[in-house]
C-alpha cells in the first residue's frame, strides 16, 4: 500500500512579495494538493518572522478549509504553551463544526519564536513547557462528552472528536504521544538527530487510547523536485539561504535561488546545512524517489509530510506535482 503524502506549509513570504501574496499562494497550493491526492494540509505557528505568514494559524486553517472540499486541514502545529487549552478547544471546535471531519489539531511545546516575543504573546512566562502533557490532557477533556457537574465547557468543542497529534523534534514528544495514545509527527525536515530513537520510544511504549489503537507515525522531509537534478538543486538554495540566515540571527523573507551556495556560505555553515537538512530529497523524480523510498523503508513511517520552500510559486506547484508522482510510484 502506498504511504500517504501530506503537505506542511508555513506560508512563506518571498522577497518582493507580501503576506497577502503568501496567503493566496497557500490556498492555491492547498487546492493543488487536494487535486493531487495529498491526505492533509497543515500550517505551522511561528511569530515575529518576516518570512512567515501563518502566525494566526487558526485563521489560516479556516481560510484553507473554506477554499477546499475534501483534504484534511490542520496545524503542524499549534504551540500549546502560547495558548490556554480552553481557547484552543473553542477555536478547533469551531473549525470542526464548520468543516466536519476535516480538521486536525497538531500540538507542539516549543514557543515558535524568541523569548521576547513569547513574553508579548503570553504577557508572562509562567506557562512552562514541562506542563505540556497536562495541558494536552486538559485540552482533550474539553472535546469529551460533558461530565456531570462540569462547570467549564468548550462551546463549540464539547463532544467533538477532533483528532489530536503530538509534534516533536526530540524524545519528549515521543514519550507524550506514546503515553497518551496519540499519533506522532516528527520534525525530521530540520531536526534529524533524534528521529530514529524517538520513533523507537514511541512505538515501544505506545498505549492504546480511544482515539488510536496502535502507533501511527508521520515523518517530515523537504522535497524540492524539478525536471532535472540541476534545476532542483538551484531551487533548493532558497531554503538553504533561509537556514543559514536563521542561524546568523538575520532571518528574513525567502530569497530567490542563487547559482552557488558553496561560495555564499562559510564551510562551517555548509556543514550545518548538510546536517540539519539531511532529510531533504532534491532532484528530478527518479532522484527524489530513491531518497524517499530509502527514508520510508528506514523509518517504517505510516505517512510522510512534505515541506517545500521554493521561491517561485509555479515551481513550487510543479515540485508538489512531481512529489505526488513519486508517491504513486512507491509500493
Amino acid at each position: 500500500m502506498t504511504v500517504p503524502f501530506s503537505v506542511l506549509d508555513l506560508s512563506p513570504i518571498v522577497e518582493g512579495g507580501t503576506a497577502a501574496d503568501a496567503l493566496r499562494n497557500t490556498l492555491d497550493l492547498a487546492r493543488h494538493a487536494e487535486r493531487l491526492g495529498y491526505k492533509r494540509y497543515w500550517v505551522a505557528e511561528h511569530h515575529n518572522m518576516t518570512g512567515i505568514a501563518s502566525a494566526a494559524t487558526v485563521v489560516v486553517i479556516g481560510h484553507v478549509a473554506a477554499g477546499t472540499r475534501t483534504i484534511r486541514v490542520g496545524s503542524g502545529g499549534i504551540m500549546l504553551p502560547n495558548h490556554a487549552p480552553l481557547v484552543v478547544a473553542e477555536q478547533f471546535g469551531t473549525l470542526e463544526t464548520l468543516f466536519p471531519g476535516r480538521i486536525d489539531l497538531g500540538l507542539g511545546r516549543a514557543p515558535g519564536t524568541d523569548q521576547n516575543t513569547s513574553r508579548a504573546l503570553r504577557r508572562d512566562l509562567q506557562t512552562n513547557a514541562e506542563q505540556f502533557p497536562q495541558d494536552v490532557l486538559e485540552l482533550r477533556a474539553y472535546f469529551d462528552v460533558v461530565q456531570p457537574g462540569q462547570q467549564v465547557r468548550a462551546v463549540p468543542g464539547m463532544g467533538l472528536k477532533v483528532p489530536l497529534w503530538i509534534l516533536g523534534s526530540s524524545l519528549f514528544g515521543a514519550q507524550v504521544a506514546a503515553a497518551l495514545g496519540l499519533p506522532f509527527a516528527f520534525a525530521s525536515h530540520f531536526a534529524p538527530e533524534a528521529l530514529m530513537p524517538a520513533l523507537e520510544i514511541y512505538r515501544r511504549y505506545f498505549k492504546p487510547s480511544e482515539q488510536l489503537d496502535k502507533p501511527y507515525a508521520m515523518v517530515a522531509a523537504n522535497i524540492i523536485a524539478a525536471d532535472t537534478d540541476t534545476q532542483a538543486r538551484h531551487l533548493f538554495t532558497s531554503l538553504q539561504q533561509s537556514f543559514v540566515k536563521l542561524r546568523r540571527g538575520t532571518p528574513g523573507k525567502l530569497a530567490p535561488p542563487i547559482d552557488d551556495i558553496n561560495s555564499w556560505a562559510a564551510p562551517v555553515e555548509l556543514a550545518g546545512l548538510n546536517h540539519s537538512l539531511v532529510y531533504s530529497f532534491v532532484g528530478a523524480p527518479e532522484t527524489v524517489s530513491r531518497g524517499v523510498r530509502s527514508f520510508l523503508e528506514t523509518t517504517k513511517a505510516d505517512e510522510l509530510i512534505v515541506s517545500g520552500h521554493i521561491f517561485d510559486h509555479s515551481a513550487r506547484l510543479h515540485s508538489y506535482e512531481l512529489a505526488a508522482r513519486v508517491r504513486d510510484s512507491l509500493t
